[in-house]
């Protein structure tokens, strides 16, 4: 059984799958800020092995300024390597045997909890795109429902078409339960009249 807190948990209820996007997806990112803080010494031994700026950086008032603007440029990137691994963390979406639970993380500051019973939904699709996505067997996943949020989106999520196949079929047993409450409830109110 999968730990995990679970907003508005209701009796009987257990996660059967806890979802993020793969690793491979956050390994990107990190590899993009990482290039993304190497310029500024590439760019530096560029200019001065060019000899193209001369004695611009041995300038007493330029260098402060330069060590200034750099630690704000090494600021900002910690920050948005800080997000990006935020952002892939906290995007979690769970399955229970009752309903599914989108929990999107907006911003550093912004989360949305979405949540929809299995027994209404009425379309799965799963979706791999990409030479990455289809080699590392990655992608999104679709959930279309009948409610006020239209379509759930599981995005770049490991084994995207295993997901659809146990979503369905827990889907197909949701209904089941639900339509034979439904023929309960039914029974019980003609019994009492």
């Amino acid at each position: 059984m999968l730990k995990f807190f679970l907003p508005h948990k209701k009796d009987n209820e257990t996660i059967i799958l806890l979802l993020r996007r793969h690793p491979f997806t956050i390994f990107l990112k990190i590899i993009f800020w990482l290039m993304v803080a190497l310029l500024p010494p590439v760019f530096y031994g560029f200019l001065v092995n060019g000899d193209i700026l001369g004695d611009f950086f041995t300038s007493t008032i330029i260098w402060p300024i330069i060590l200034l603007a750099l630690s704000i440029y090494y600021l900002f990137v910690w920050v948005l390597i800080f997000y990006s691994y935020v952002d892939y963390y906290l995007d979690v979406w769970i399955i229970t045997t009752h309903r599914i639970v989108n929990i999107e993380q907006a911003g550093l500051f912004d989360r949305v909890i979405s949540e929809q019973e299995l027994y209404r939904v009425q379309d799965i699709t799963s979706e791999v795109k990409g030479i990455f996505p289809t080699l590392i067997n990655y992608g999104t996943v679709y959930i279309q429902t009948a409610a006020e949020q239209e379509r759930f989106t599981f995005k770049q999520v490991p084994n995207p078409n295993e997901v659809a196949r146990k979503i369905t079929k827990l889907v197909e047993d949701s209904k089941r339960a639900h339509q034979l409450m439904v023929a309960d409830t039914i029974n019980d109110e003609k019994g009492s009249i």
